[in-house]
This record gives structure tokens, C-alpha cells and sequence, in this order.
């Protein structure tokens, strides 16, 4: 499998000779800073990868994440065929580039949710957390959702009206800060008013309607994506359950079922991440990947321990409630079945994705859950799991 490192261009604070350093050799970027719906240029894309490769690091940039789905086509909201349009050019763009990994999602307005950025844990360091009892408190008591009643069990919605009687105005700022945190980059941060606001734009789109304006995307761009030798790959929902009103449709099995399912070229893949499939607890991640294993084309590795009333945070990579070995195991297999086969693209990239802030990190001031020391830590164990297997020369059955 292909080491990687996500990378958020420029202006990220962890840099090209850090990551190098790292061990890692793939760079999963993307051009943070041009508006969704607009065409990424050819000229943008040799800046950014002469970028990455002028480094004279061993870097090559692997894989874009994302190429983001403007949030009108995910509504489906109005004539959408010049978005369409600029989507493929872009896709265009990017394969003549030589860069043909898509990692994409199609999650309503927040591409992921936390309500703590930086959470404590055992012998120092912190962490991504998702608290139900803190989300159920914005939804109901910031937000005055009514219908978040219908969300949440009453032991839940009872924790969540003592912890905002019992919250500061600092404490409610952290949270929705930490929420506002999963927001796209091209994207303001809300407070309580714009987030009503920007909520309402979603108001009638239930499950159904989503994934039929997910279905037309793919009936879009797919077509495109095999002409081009592109391999492109949804994310899962983060986390996989709805949230603030807003439909999830890629949160389990039988959702990337129906996704792969509607478009069966093999352009149309699963970027596989253990994390936000995870943090549900119906979710044997390992069996998902075997189950769907011929459409990975990007791996997210990384841990979560779940707690009975839907919380979560961000474990170990070896530490958390899913089996990584196992799950290493399969896509090595994977791999392996790739090669018998003759294929090009055998190789899986994978990244250690987010990991614990550590020594170091601390007052980096890095993109929340993208520490150095702590994906390095992560990438350090994924790396030896992955050799002691592969030295084990047996078949992998996870």
C-alpha cells in the first residue's frame, strides 16, 4: 500500500520537508482555495503539483481531496448543468495531469462534526470527540430545533438541558466552533443565526431526495471518470448518523451498496475509512471492506472507541474498537489479488488519518485532527503492522 499524507496546500502549517520525513511519498491535496462550482485550471493544477514534486522530496501528489460537490447539486436546487459541466472539466484537468484518485463526499453542509477539538486523553495529548449530549444541546437549546426532540432519547435530551443550564457562553462559543470546524474551507463560519439560515436552505430534503440527486451526480460524472482512467472514491459520513435535521446516505453497508451499485464501472469506488464507519456501532469495518474490497481506491485508517449513548473520539490507530490488523489484512489481500491480475493500479494509497495532538504539536495550531507527531505515530504503526503481515507471506483473510 501506498504511504500518504494529507496535505492542505500552502498554508498548512506542517510542511513538505516534514512530511517527507515522515516516510510518506503520496500527497493527498486539493486547491483549497478556489470557490466549489468553479473549474480548477490546468495552470492551478502544474502550479500545485510542480509544488509538491519541486520539493525534490520523493513526493508526488497521489491523490485530490476532494473535488468538492457544490452543495446546489446536492439539494438539487435549480439548473444544474454549468456545474456539472465545471465539475468534468475539472476532472479533465486533473487526469491530464496525471492525477486520476478522487476522494469526494456527499454530506449535507458539514463534511464532518465534532464537538471538541482538542479533548483530553489518558497520559497527555489530546483528541477529536463527537459528545451526543453536547451536540443534543446545540441542536435543542442553541439552535431551538424543535424537532431534535424526535433525535435524541429523554435520558440524553435531560444530560443535554443540564449541561447548557450548567454552560458558560464560552463553553457554548467552543462548541459551535468545534462544529463550525467540519464546514468546508471555501466556507464561512456560522453563528446561531447563519447556521438557521443556511439550515433552512435544506428544509423538505429528506434520505430519498438525497439519494436521488446522488444518483443523477454519479450519472454525471462517472461516465466521465472511466473514460478518463480516473478511479474516484466516496467518503463515508462523519459521523455516520443524521444530524441537525440533515440526512446521512453513505453511513453503512447497504448505503455504499447503492452507490456502487448504481454506477457498476469500476471508476465508481469507495474511499474505505475505518473511523467514520466505525462510529457505527452496526458497523464491522474489516467485513465491509472485504464485502466491497474490488472498489477501494483510498483508505482512510484510523480508530475510534465508542461509548453506549452514541459518543465517541478519536483512539489510537491500534487502540480503538476496530480490529486494524484485520482490517490491514484485507486490503493487503487486496492488493495482492491486483497484482495476480496484471493491473497498473494495484496499489492502494492510504493515509493515517487525524491522530492524538502530541509533545510537539501542542500550539501548532494545525487543522484539527491533523497533528505531525500523532499522524506520524499513526503512520508508524500502520507501516509495522502492514510489514509483519506481509513478511507473514500467508493470505490474508482479515
Amino acid at each position: 500500500m501506498r504511504e500518504s499524507w494529507r496535505w492542505y496546500g500552502p498554508l498548512d502549517r506542517i510542511g513538505l520537508q516534514e512530511i517527507a520525513q515522515t516516510g510518506a511519498s503520496g500527497i493527498v491535496t486539493a486547491l483549497h482555495e478556489i470557490p466549489y462550482g468553479e473549474v480548477w485550471t490546468a495552470e492551478a493544477i502544474e502550479a500545485r503539483k510542480r509544488l509538491v514534486a519541486n520539493a525534490d522530496l520523493g513526493l508526488e501528489w497521489a491523490v485530490v481531496e476532494s473535488l468538492p460537490v457544490h452543495e446546489r447539486i446536492k439539494r438539487g436546487d435549480g439548473k444544474l448543468d454549468a456545474l456539472f459541466a465545471n465539475y468534468r472539466q475539472s476532472m479533465a484537468n486533473l487526469a491530464a495531469a496525471g492525477v486520476r484518485t478522487i476522494c469526494y463526499n456527499f454530506m449535507p453542509l458539514i463534511d464532518w462534526t465534532r464537538t471538541r477539538l482538542r479533548s483530553p486523553v489518558a497520559r497527555g495529548g489530546t483528541c477529536l470527540r463527537f459528545d451526543t449530549v453536547e451536540m443534543c444541546a446545540l441542536e435543542l437549546f442553541m439552535l431551538e430545533r424543535g424537532e431534535a426532540e424526535n433525535d435524541y432519547p429523554a435520558e440524553t435530551r435531560l444530560k443535554a438541558r443540564d449541561w447548557y443550564d450548567a454552560s458558560s457562553g464560552e463553553d457554548r462559543e467552543r462548541l459551535l466552533a468545534a462544529v463550525m470546524a467540519g464546514l468546508p474551507g471555501a466556507y464561512d463560519r456560522y453563528d446561531i443565526p447563519g447556521l438557521r439560515a443556511a439550515l433552512a436552505d435544506w428544509t423538505g430534503i429528506d434520505a430519498a431526495t438525497l439519494r436521488r440527486n446522488f444518483a443523477r451526480f454519479l450519472d454525471e460524472v462517472i461516465p466521465a471518470a472511466e473514460d478518463l482512467g480516473m478511479r474516484f472514491c466516496v467518503h463515508p459520513d462523519d459521523p455516520p448518523r443524521d444530524l441537525l435535521g440533515l440526512p446521512r446516505i453513505v453511513s453503512d453497508a447497504d448505503d455504499i451498496a447503492f452507490v456502487l451499485g448504481h454506477r457498476e464501472e469500476l471508476a465508481n469506488g469507495l474511499t474505505l475509512c475505518s473511523g467514520s464507519l466505525g462510529a457505527n456501532p452496526a458497523n464491522d469495518v474489516p467485513a465491509i471492506a472485504r464485502r466491497f474490497a474490488d472498489r477501494i481506491h483510498f483508505a482512510h485508517l484510523r480508530n475510534v472507541a465508542k461509548e453506549p449513548d452514541g459518543s465517541f473520539e478519536e483512539a489510537a490507530h491500534l487502540a480503538g474498537d476496530t480490529d486494524m490488523v484485520a482490517l490491514c489484512g484485507v486490503l493487503l489481500s487486496e492488493e495482492r489479488r491486483r497484482r495476480s491480475e496484471g493491473r497498473d493500479d494495484h496499489e492502494i494509497p492510504f493515509r493515517p488519518d487525524h491522530g492524538h495532538e502530541l509533545l510537539s504539536d501542542a500550539g501548532r495550531d494545525t487543522h484539527p485532527g491533523y497533528p505531525l507527531v500523532g499522524r506520524m505515530r499513526g503512520l508508524a504503526e500502520l507501516r509495522g503492522v502492514m510489514s509483519a503481515l506481509s513478511h507473514q507471506g500467508t493470505t490474508f483473510h482479515g
